[in-house]
C-alpha cells in the first residue's frame, strides 16, 4: 500500500502548499526586499492574531501582542536562518509576544487601580480575563515553569498552544526528537500540578 491522501497526511500537504508563498516571501524579506516584508506582514497577520488568541482571551490583548509580533517579525527578519520553515520561526516569536504581553498586563494592572477598585461589584474586564480562564492559569503555570525548569518551556509552548508536531519543535529548539518529546513530557507534569494548586 503506498502513501494515500487520507488521514493526518492531507492536511499537512496542503497546508504546506498554502505556506510556500509566505514562505518564499519571508526569504525575500530576509534578503532586504521591502515590498516583500510588506505583503509578508498583511498575509500573516490574521494567523497571527488567531494564534495569540489562544493564549489570551481578551481580544485586545490578543491584538497588542499580534501587533508585538508582527514589530518583532520586522525587526528580526534578517536573523532568520531558512533552516527551519518560516512558519516555525513564527510561531517561536508569536508564543514570546504573547507571553510577553501577558507578564505586561499583568504587571500593569497591578499598577494601576482600575474602576472595579474604585466601585464596589463592577468588574472591568480586563481584570476578569487576568483572573479568569484556564488559558490564564496556563501563562502562570508557564511563568512558574520558567523560573524553576525553563527548557521545559518551550517545547511545551511550542506543542500544546502552537501545534507544532515533534518534529518541526525538534529542528526549531536544535535538540533531539526523544529531549523534545521528555521535556514536552515533563512540562506537563509541572504545569498539571500547578494548575492542580490554583
Amino acid at each position: 500500500m503506498g502513501n494515500t491522501d487520507k488521514g493526518t497526511a492531507a492536511p499537512r500537504r496542503s497546508a504546506a502548499k498554502v505556506d510556500e508563498a509566505v514562505e518564499e516571501l519571508a526569504r525575500r524579506a530576509r534578503d532586504g526586499d521591502e515590498s516583500a516584508l510588506e505583503e509578508l506582514l498583511r498575509r500573516i497577520q490574521p494567523e497571527v492574531l488567531r494564534r495569540c488568541a489562544r493564549f489570551l482571551p481578551y481580544r485586545q490583548d490578543a491584538e497588542e501582542a499580534c501587533q508585538d509580533a508582527l514589530l518583532r517579525v520586522a525587526r528580526n527578519i534578517s536573523g532568520f536562518k531558512g533552516d527551519s520553515l518560516f512558519t516555525t520561526w513564527l510561531y517561536t516569536v508569536v508564543s514570546n509576544s504573547a507571553r510577553q504581553t501577558y507578564r505586561s498586563m499583568k504587571r500593569r494592572a497591578g499598577e494601576l487601580p482600575t474602576e472595579a477598585d474604585r466601585i464596589p461589584h463592577q468588574r472591568d474586564p480586563r481584570t476578569t480575563s487576568v483572573i479568569a480562564g484556564s488559558r490564564i492559569d496556563l501563562l502562570e503555570a508557564l511563568d512558574r515553569l520558567e523560573k524553576e525548569r525553563p527548557n521545559l518551556v518551550a517545547p511545551l509552548v511550542l506543542r500544546d498552544l502552537c501545534q507544532m508536531d515533534y518534529n518541526e519543535i525538534a529542528g526549531e529548539l536544535d535538540i533531539a526528537l526523544g529531549t523534545v518529546k521528555s521535556r514536552i513530557h515533563e512540562g506537563r507534569k509541572h504545569v498539571r500540578r500547578a494548575l492542580a494548586v490554583t
